[in-house]
């Protein structure tokens, strides 16, 4: 890992992009790293666009703006993509990170000329399937994890299973769902 990460998060407000943020920063946290894991405030309401930011660093940041050229790009809201310039100032080296049930060669030519790696991955399926609701931030942790590894797996999973049982200690079923949803986005996560 170079010495600092840039994490860029888009989503829809009650979508989870600001807590997915902090996890990621409490993770990273947790191995040792300087982080930085902030909402960009707007008009706060349900669905409407919002931004989150990570910086990740093995040395003390004193930068605390905005995050302009990201080395990753996290799209919790696919239709966001022709909403907001998600591509923007987006590092060709990195990558982006899209909840969608298409691949990233269908996804592509909608990312406005974007060279680097695209990546996509069915949060919806996935929180549906482990938690029984619609809840795109945790399997896009999971996805972003595994896609920039700012953050060892094994340790990463570790954090986020003694995150959920401090958070849900009165509803076991939701911490399983939880860590069955990262892991398996994790696992099937495309990338190309």
């Amino acid at each position: 890992m170079k010495d600092i990460v840039e994490i860029r998060w888009h989503g829809r407000g009650g979508q989870g992009a600001k807590t997915a943020s902090l996890l990621l920063a409490d993770a990273a946290f947790n191995t040792g790293k300087y982080v930085q894991g902030f909402p960009e405030y707007g008009p706060e309401r349900m669905g409407a666009p919002i931004t989150a930011y990570n910086r990740i660093s093995s040395e003390r940041c004193t930068v605390h703006s905005n995050i302009y050229e990201p080395d990753y790009v996290v799209v919790v809201d696919a239709t966001l993509l022709t909403a907001v310039d998600v591509t923007k100032g987006l590092k060709a080296e990195g990558a982006i990170i899209i909840n969608t049930e298409k691949s990233p060669e269908e996804i592509r030519p909608l990312l406005k000329g974007y060279t680097g790696k695209v990546c996509t991955i069915d949060a919806r399926k996935i929180s549906e399937e482990a938690l029984g609701k619609n809840f795109p931030n945790t399997p896009m942790l999971g996805a972003v994890v595994k896609v920039s590894g700012v953050v060892p797996e094994d340790q990463f999973l570790k954090d986020m299973e003694e995150s959920f049982h401090h958070k849900f200690a009165t509803k076991p079923q939701v911490i399983e769902g939880n860590m069955k949803a990262l892991i398996r986005s994790m696992q099937e996560v495309q990338q190309a």
